[in-house]
């Protein structure tokens, strides 16, 4: 089930992210590394973007977020637990994240950015119905695919 995520939520997701490389995969270029409790939970937004957590029973499993961009529900920072990968749960957390989205924000079509090498999550993410789109206007993030999913 998906829960508003909180500041503890957050703390319990730092030692996912073991190196720059995986924090940056995950979070994007403007995220400080190193990071301390501060410096994390100011930089996922928390207190500016609706932020929801994957919980299975007490345990933290997912997490993601998500906003109005070009028109769209855009999805940001979706990352599962290392301990849970590889059993599905990533089609789990979108699929409530974009319910979730949908209802909040009143929009039907759906958006994210992946890096080109993430196979792994451009698969996944495939599998639900996104697929390579040109970014809508002048603001892509760098180095970044975009991929949408339309409304059936």
């Amino acid at each position: 089930m998906l829960f508003p995520a909180t500041p503890e939520h957050l703390i319990t997701m730092m030692p996912w992210f073991k190196t720059e490389a995986e924090l940056k995969q995950w979070a994007g270029p403007r995220f400080r590394y190193p990071f301390d409790h501060r410096s994390f939970i100011e930089d996922t937004k928390l207190d500016r973007l609706n932020s929801q957590a994957l919980m299975q029973g007490d345990a933290l499993v997912g997490f993601g977020q998500f906003y109005e961009r070009a028109g769209r529900c855009h999805l940001g920072r979706l990352v599962i637990n290392p301990d849970c990968r590889g059993q599905g749960h990533i089609h789990t957390l979108v699929e409530l994240m974009i319910q979730k989205a949908q209802s909040a924000l009143s929009l039907p079509d759906v958006s994210l950015f992946v890096l080109p090498d993430n196979t792994t999550a451009i698969r996944a993410y495939q599998k639900q119905g996104f697929r390579f789109a040109d970014y809508p206007g002048n603001d892509p993030v760098e180095g970044m695919v975009y991929m949408v999913k339309t409304a059936a």
